[in-house]
C-alpha cells in the first residue's frame, strides 16, 4: 500500500512550522515560493484569486 502526500500539503506543513518557530530565512522563502507554485496548480487557485480580488476591491472603496 503506497501512501502519497500532496506537495501542497507538504510545503504548507513545512511553512507552518517554519513560521511558528520564527525561523524565517532563505529556506522559508523557498518553501513559501514552492507552496505558492504548487497551490496555484490546484483547484484552490480560483477561490484564492477571487478572495484576493474581493479584498482589493473592498480596500479600494474605503
Amino acid at each position: 500500500m503506497a501512501i502519497t502526500v500532496s506537495l501542497v500539503a507538504l510545503f504548507g506543513l513545512v511553512l507552518y512550522f517554519l513560521l511558528r518557530a520564527g525561523n524565517l530565512g532563505y529556506g522559508s522563502a523557498l518553501v513559501a515560493a514552492g507552496f505558492g507554485f504548487f497551490l496555484a496548480s490546484t483547484g484552490a487557485a480560483t477561490p484564492i484569486n477571487q478572495l484576493a480580488h474581493s479584498v482589493i476591491d473592498a480596500l479600494s472603496t474605503l
